[in-house]
């Protein structure tokens, strides 16, 4: 044994652990096997009764623990916080939210259209009824046009009248060469209205027609009699006779037949006068046959001249109000 310790050169002080025993403090040998270990604390002891016997204060194997131990110790508290905060019973920071950003606005394309425009135009009717079979109401061969500008649409009139008469005459003043020459119907419809009493402001005798389920309307105005058989709701025929004409109604000028053509395209709107000039100008005329009530349609006859509807005059605005706001029979009734 002391061969092998020369050999080592070291002493059996040397080989005694510098520090005491954990337990008693006495000298611990180096190679002792009575040893503890507890986490990064090693406890060595002088024998097996120490290490057997309770354990040495806290304090105490704090102050024996290697410098290396109490290093680690502090360098796994140190990576022990992280979790200590992920695991906090505190509720977690609210998140960040995203910035808003606008959505670019939708753009909603325009229906689309269909069928024609709504409300119908004047050339719209005018197209309407050109394209259907119409007829003069006062018989050929001589087609019966305005003769002056005081007859033609538009005419200046004493009064406020309504805004698309030009504010003047609503409809146009022909024939009178023949007092009591028939009058026809100009088209297949409905009586509408017949004034038979006495009406010496709005036009003496007259008929009203109704055409197209109600939305155009003929009137002949200043009419020296009126069939009896002519009532409201009857139905009459094209070249039909309504009346005859005359001078009921007339103040200032001699017999003729006032005219006049009118659409309301839906009860909800207001019924409004069209320039009846252009269409007579090229419906066929009726040549009767002497001794029957009989006539033929020449569809061949050459066509009239319109003299053209007048300027309009500048009306009262309170009366277009008016106008526009009147029902239909209080209208319909203006020479």
């Amino acid at each position: 044994m002391s061969e092998a310790l020369a050999e080592s050169g070291t002493t059996p002080d040397a080989q005694t652990s510098a520090r005491g025993c954990a337990r008693c403090g006495g000298p611990v040998d180096v190679r002792t096997r009575h040893l503890f270990v507890d986490g990064s604390v090693v406890r060595a002891y002088c024998s097996s009764e120490c290490a057997l016997a309770v354990d040495a204060p806290h304090d105490e194997l704090l102050e024996h623990a290697p410098a290396h131990g109490r290093w680690y110790g502090v360098v796994r508290v140190g990576l022990a916080l992280p979790l200590l905060m992920l695991t906090s019973p505190h509720d977690p920071p609210a998140p960040i939210a995203p910035p808003v950003v606008a959505a670019a606005p939708v753009v909603v394309p325009e229906p689309p259209v269909f069928g024609p425009a709504w409300p119908p135009s004047e050339q719209d009717w005018m197209a309407e009824i050109a394209g259907d079979a119409w007829i003069h109401p006062l018989d050929g061969p001589q087609r019966q046009m305005p003769i002056r500008d005081g007859r033609v649409f538009g005419a200046e009139r004493p009064g406020e009248r309504p805004a698309e008469c030009r504010s003047g005459h609503c409809g146009v003043d022909i024939g009178g060469d023949v007092w009591g020459e028939p009058v026809h119907a100009a088209h297949d419809g409905v009586v509408d209205r017949v004034q038979r009493g006495p009406n010496e402001e709005h036009g003496g005798l007259y008929v009203r027609l109704a055409h197209h389920d109600g939305t155009i309307f003929t009137q002949y105005f200043h009419l020296a009699a009126i069939p009896r058989r002519i009532e409201v709701g009857m139905k009459v025929r094209v070249g039909e006779v309504i009346g005859l004409l005359g001078d009921s109604g007339v103040k200032h000028s001699t017999a003729h037949l006032h005219f006049t053509v009118s659409v309301r395209p839906s009860p909800l709107l207001t019924e409004q006068y069209i320039d009846p000039e252009p269409l007579i100008a090229l419906w066929p005329l009726r040549l009767s046959v002497p001794g029957s009530l009989a006539g033929a349609v020449n569809a061949s006859a050459a066509p009239g001249v319109p003299l053209g509807s007048a300027h309009a005059k500048k009306s009262h605005p309170r009366r277009v109000a008016a106008v526009a706001a009147a029902p239909p029979d209080e209208t319909a009734q203006t020479e």
